[in-house]
């Protein structure tokens, strides 16, 4: 059996990380056999040490793409079968966009927005004991920031950053325009990608600016409830 390697369910969705959300997404669209395993401690034994990670039988697969793309040689899935070579492409640099850009402003508005960071602390740090949980989430905080600095988007003002937010999920919207998904009427793997930011801004319990942002677009609220309700309420 696969075992999937997470952080564990948070804010109301399976996993706080998109790319945890993404291969669970893809392993139940592809019906295949799995178990998660959650925790913070599977950084120390993840190959890449990053979660998620996978191990399938004999093998550790570490990074979401890769996993992915190991799923679908082992098990001959292929869910973009239905389109084009340049629906393909469009997907490809699609997913790269949400991945190096829509990503990192949700990172963001969890660990550097004063105004939403007491609650993404609370539960991240939920388990740890007073005072350690102050003095590692402080820590873990600065390097967050620091590497939030270093991909660049911390260096914009709050207001720049959620007018970056705003930008994407409006393309995402204009994109998506009336259709059930993104590439028309059956579920392709930019979808798995697209639902595992979106929850990130729509299905979770807390309220936020950058959530607010999000919830202004009916079809991609209706989008991710349309996925959650088919994938996740039978399981």
């Amino acid at each position: 059996m696969i075992t999937l390697y997470s952080f564990g369910p948070a804010f109301g969705v399976m996993d706080a990380s998109p790319f945890v959300v993404k291969v669970d997404l893809y392993l139940r669209i592809a019906k295949l056999d799995y178990q998660v395993k959650s925790g913070i401690n599977n950084l120390k034994k993840s190959p890449k040490g990053k979660l998620p990670f996978i191990e399938d039988d004999n093998q550790t697969i570490g990074d979401s793409a890769f996993i992915i793309d190991h799923l679908n040689n082992k098990y001959a899935i292929n869910i973009d079968e239905s389109l084009t070579p340049e629906q393909k492409a469009t997907a490809y640099l699609l997913t790269k966009s949400l991945d190096e850009n829509l990503y990192w402003c949700l990172v963001y508005s969890r660990w550097a927005d004063d105004k939403t960071w007491p609650i993404c602390k609370e539960t991240f740090f939920a388990g740890i004991p007073f005072p350690i949980n102050n003095i590692a989430a402080g820590v873990i905080r600065k390097k967050t920031i620091k590497k939030l600095d270093s991909q660049g988007i911390a260096r914009h003002s709050r207001t720049e950053v959620l007018s970056i937010t705003d930008q994407s999920l409006a393309a995402l919207s204009n994109l998506l325009g009336d259709k059930d998904y993104f590439f028309g009427e059956s579920i392709a793997s930019f979808d798995v990608t697209a639902y595992s930011i979106l929850c990130q801004f729509l299905l979770v319990d807390y309220s936020s600016d950058f959530n607010l942002l999000a919830k202004k677009y009916d079809n991609l609220v209706g989008y991710c409830a349309r996925i959650q309700s088919h994938y996740y309420s039978t399981k």
